[in-house]
């Protein structure tokens, strides 16, 4: 429902201006939350950690592309293509886990990749480019899970970390902006501000609540509801936003819907031969 929200906005403020305001009002957002939860002795110790503080530093910047490549595509109405990155982040996930994790894959998630493959070659030929805002927002996110994975702190810590480290460059760019427009964050108006204000939570919540859920529930209860997103991304961009779909782009999109239903098929079937198996071993230990 981001989009939405950002779009209370009436372009009464830039991209630029709307990604900086996010990363410092959810710093300010997290530091209070950090406060409330008696959790700073741990969040220094965090940040004390040469190595931690150097992935760490790799995950907000990732993040911030991601956010900013997200704004992009909602001021640029092409949340269609926004959908297509986080439809295809999965995919993503399994070729990194390939790559730099040495995994094999199953034959099921050979078949889901070459079909991704397919579909946005035949999606390059419909926008007669690469799809680059999805491209980049699977890859930065993929990646930025890839970093949280190896890394295995606390999720207040390490997203209050990252965007403290953002921070900076984020007052830089509102000073920039201030300076290029001879305009501030006071000139705008007081529900202005309150929205401005409100991307701290808007933006912190989800992701602890993401965080949080990945504890709790089964993975692969969580990888379903993960595609909840995408769906209300292509949706709004479709139904809402009027973004056109030619038949080529709805081809490819079918090709990665097919995709997905494979790799999630593959994926179910192989957490129920696995479960199986343990509960076949744990029948078959004497008592």
């Amino acid at each position: 429902m981001l989009p939405l929200y950002y779009h209370l906005f009436n372009d009464d403020v830039s991209a630029l201006d709307l990604v900086a305001n996010r990363i410092i009002w959810a710093t300010g957002f997290l530091l209070l939350l950090t406060t409330v939860t008696r959790t700073w002795k741990r969040t220094i110790s965090t940040a004390r950690s040469a190595r931690n503080l150097a992935m760490l530093s790799v995950a907000a910047v990732l993040l911030g592309v991601n956010w900013s490549v997200y704004m992009y595509a909602i001021e640029s109405n092409q949340l269609v293509e926004a959908s297509l990155g986080y439809f295809i982040n999965p995919l993503f996930s399994v070729a990194l886990g390939v790559v730099v994790l040495r995994e094999r894959l199953r034959i099921g998630q050979w078949v889901a990749v070459g079909v991704a493959a397919l579909a946005v070659l035949v999606l390059t030929v419909s926008y007669g480019r690469p799809p680059w805002i999805s491209l980049l927002l699977a890859g930065t996110f993929a990646v930025y899970g890839l970093v949280k994975k190896q890394l295995g702190v606390g999720a207040v810590q390490s997203l209050t970390i990252e965007t403290a480290i953002l921070a900076p460059a984020a007052v830089l760019a509102l000073v920039g902006v201030s300076v290029a427009t001879t305009s501030s964050v006071i000139d705008h108006s007081p529900l202005t501000l309150i929205l401005l204000i409100g991307l701290g939570p808007v933006t912190a919540l989800p992701l602890l609540a993401f965080t949080g859920a990945a504890t709790r529930i089964p993975l692969s209860t969580l990888g379903l509801m993960q595609y909840l997103c995408p769906v209300m991304l292509f949706l709004l961009g479709v139904f809402v936003f009027g973004e056109q779909m030619s038949t080529s782009r709805w081809i490819g999109f079918l090709l990665v819907w097919i995709s997905l239903s494979i790799m999630t098929v593959d994926g179910l079937r192989n957490a129920r031969t696995n479960r199986n198996a343990a509960d076949d071993l744990e029948l078959s230990e004497p008592a």
